[in-house]
């Protein structure tokens, strides 16, 4: 349990899922808001991916901190989707356009 004093230090919600995150923030006796999400209460599953003030500060003691579930512009939210299939296909080989085919696994081949 949490003693109680006028300053608390914000955990690190960044990670967590929605219900997770309301539980730890109400453990160190802070509140939450999602400015992004007005169903912030029935969100159970979805991540925080940041969150202010950030990890580590003090502040006062029923202080909100604010939690957002989707990247803002320019915060690295788009373009980590689903790149496949590639158009045009990258070339075909790999290894086998480097090395030559297997042969007699009992010869031993000469260096060169």
């Amino acid at each position: 349990m949490t003693p109680v004093t006028p300053e608390v230090r914000v955990p690190r919600l960044v990670g967590l899922m929605a219900m997770d995150a309301r539980e730890t923030a109400a453990a160190c006796g802070l509140f939450l808001n999602a400015p992004d999400r007005p169903d912030f209460r029935r969100t159970p599953v979805d991540y925080v991916v940041r969150q202010y003030p950030p990890p580590g500060g003090e502040v006062p003691r029923d202080s909100v901190v604010y939690v957002w579930f989707d990247f803002g512009p320019g915060e690295g939210g788009g373009g980590a989707g689903v790149h496949e299939p590639r158009v045009p296909r990258p070339p075909g080989g790999g290894l086998r356009r480097e090395l030559d085919e297997p042969g007699d696994p009992s010869t031993v081949a000469s260096p060169v």
